[in-house]
């Protein structure tokens, strides 16, 4: 790490000779790879921009030029290059660098981001604001292609084309992806170098206006000459798109040849209007396991560096995700109607096997949940059975089609939610933890949370038997490790079912919190208090002949949910009582509070935030204190 200790911020790597910058590279690979090992993290897109992330930092000012990494996932480089070395270490720990970038770690990243595809949007917002207060600087937004799959991008590339005057806009577009022809790579290497040299962009702009002044056929002549020059460029280069929105396009070149990078983005950076650089990198670059399973090492947790083994502490049990996906592939081979789709994530929803299996009824509809949503309720009303799998977090961008192109008609789309709850080191920008609260305001929706693996191989069965909106979400990690049963069977749409009986206490529980309640039952009963612990299944709609009658005989009540007490599960059982005038009640919700919650491991911040079953023995102590037991 002679290089890198060196470096403690941007101007520091700008005393560097070119000709040292590989080796920088290599030793950041090397530090990456050591702390993701242990951390976890996304090693395989940060490896890919190690050389990308160097160069701009050489030839833009950084933070006076503003840098956006879309998503935000691939910036460990960009890090450790800006003054977050020697915290580097922490990670995604609890108190320590978040794995994504964050307006309130550092000057140098100039948004948050965690969720794709914003960052044109946010780059020509901050270069319009830079515009209209008169300053000058380079905003330089950098998309992977996946990112380039979603609406939100092109909404960016249409406004930054309409406003292209004056514009210091920098997309660069990484493609990890695309494989581009080694001669036609090069040719439109040179052609990209070229044209973006500062003496011919000049030379154009005043031969063009020498043109457009001739008499009479200076216009026509001007637009033939443009019209021949971007033929020639179409033509070698995969460029027409972006040369449509009205940017400057460059590419594809070779995203680690550090050099060149350089070369020709000290060459765009003499430029006005907004310009696309297309470079293409490898996913994974300099660590093979990653660069031989891009996939696996996308999103990764601790592995060993020699092998590039994960560390799993008890491999036989399986995720929730698994056991959804497993149960996909079961009932599909009795259901020809039931479709699966997915935004851009086939493996972290677990229907890659689904997919294997049944390729004609799998859609993977790229980074557009939006579109996903909507084009699975085209398919409902043809009479097949879309099971829509999308993180928590990620669903919320589509709430407008949940409500517009499913609920108002009441199509029969089920929306499978990964992740719901708290998700752990990926911190606030992905916890799964508004759900409840945005689906239960939607008319014809139907909202169940499983308490274990076989409940939610039932819920995908009455989600899938349903006729309507219907929604299950279900939690990241391990399931409790329960036998699964031989057969599914379906539930009950809106009935719960009471797992324990006690004259003391009624505590309501949901999801993944149910067994918080078994286990606090437990150990109240240690202490003579008996309890009795509710399944509620469904949080819409709610058992509520099962929620009263118990209410009228219990007074003392806790609501408990891995999700926001603002209109959650415990939000809807009050005004449930509300609405049938039950009084003499005192009933406290157990929820997150009204706050982002930070990146930590998931039983910690179950801990710190007090959804788990300590807390519903303190919440039953303030109870006792309003409510005493005879």
């Amino acid at each position: 790490m002679q290089l890198l200790e060196k470096i403690n911020s941007p101007q520091d790597l700008k005393q560097l000779p070119i000709s040292e910058l590989p080796k920088l590279a290599s030793e950041i690979r090397r530090m990456i790879v050591d702390v993701v090992s242990t951390n976890g993290g996304h090693l395989a897109s940060s490896l890919g921009v190690v050389e990308l992330t160097i160069a701009i930092h050489y030839v833009f000012d950084i933070p006076k030029d503003k840098l956006i990494w879309d998503v935000g996932h691939q910036a460990y480089a960009h890090k450790i290059l800006t003054g977050r070395k020697e915290r580097f270490p922490t990670l995604r720990k609890h108190g320590g660098l978040s794995g994504f970038t964050r307006l309130s770690e550092s000057p140098c990243d100039a948004f948050t981001t965690g969720h794709s595809s914003t960052s044109i949007s946010a780059g020509l917002g901050i270069a319009c604001a830079k515009s209209l207060k008169k300053e000058r600087c380079k905003v330089i937004a950098v998309i992977g292609d996946g990112s380039m799959t979603a609406g939100i991008a092109y909404e960016g590339l249409n406004q930054a084309g309409d406003l292209h005057k004056d514009k210091d806009l920098v997309v660069i577009l990484n493609d990890n992806e695309m494989s581009i022809n080694q001669n036609v790579g090069a040719l439109s290497s040179f052609l990209s170098r070229k044209f973006s040299s500062k003496f011919l962009q000049d030379w154009r702009r005043e031969f063009g206006e020498f043109l457009k002044s001739l008499p009479k056929i200076g216009d026509d002549i001007y637009q033939f000459a443009k019209r021949s020059e971007e033929s020639f460029k179409t033509f070698v280069t995969p460029g027409m798109l972006f040369e449509a929105f009205n940017f400057e396009y460059f590419g594809p070149i070779d995203g680690h040849r550090l050099k060149h990078l350089i070369n020709i983005l000290n060459n765009i950076k003499n430029l006005s209007e907004p310009v696309l650089l297309h470079v293409t990198t490898q996913k994974g670059k300099g660590y093979v396991p990653a660069e031989e399973n891009p996939v696996y090492f996308h999103g990764v947790g601790s592995f060993e560096i020699e092998t590039g083994l994960c560390n799993s502490s008890d491999p036989s049990t399986p995720t929730y995700t698994e056991v959804f996906g497993r149960a996909m592939v079961d009932l599909g081979c009795m259901d020809d109607k039931i479709i699966a789709v997915t935004a851009a994530m086939p493996e972290g929803t677990g229907l890659a096997d689904f997919a294997h299996s049944f390729p004609e009824r799998f859609y993977d509809v790229g980074i557009a949940e939006q579109h996903g949503v909507t084009f699975a309720a085209g398919m409902a009303t043809e009479g097949f059975k879309p099971v829509v799998a999308i993180y928590s977090t990620f669903l919320q961008r589509g709430f407008d089609q949940i409500l517009h192109d499913v609920c108002i008609e009441g199509i029969h789309v089920v929306f499978a939610i990964d992740r719901g709850g708290l998700v752990g080191e990926d911190g606030p920008t992905h916890h799964g933890v508004f759900d409840f609260a945005y689906l239960r305001s939607l008319p014809n929706m139907v909202i169940m949370a499983p308490k274990d693996e076989n409940e939610l191989r039932r819920m995908l069965l009455t989600a899938i038997s349903h006729n309507g909106p219907i929604a299950f979400r279900y939690p990241r990690g391990k399931g409790t490790g329960i036998q699964l049963e031989p057969v599914i069977h379906p539930l009950t749409i809106g009935k719960g079912e009471i797992l324990t009986q006690g004259e003391d206490l009624l505590i309501l529980a949901i999801g993944r919190c149910v067994c918080e309640a078994l286990e606090a039952h437990a150990r109240l009963l240690q202490q003579g208090i008996q309890s009795t612990v509710v399944n509620c299944r469904f949080v819409k709609p709610l058992d509520e002949e099962l929620i009263l009658g118990l209410a009228r005989q219990i007074p003392r009540i806790i609501t408990i949910e891995e999700h926001v007490r603002q209109g959650g599960f415990g939000s809807a059982v009050l005004e449930c009582l509300n609405d049938a005038g039950i009084q003499n009640i005192c009933l406290e919700r157990i929820g997150l509070p009204d706050q982002f919650i930070e990146h930590g491991p998931q039983k910690f911040l179950r801990a710190k935030y007090g959804v788990n079953a300590a807390a519903i023995l303190e919440k039953f102590q303030v109870i006792q204190r309003k409510c005493p037991l005879k």
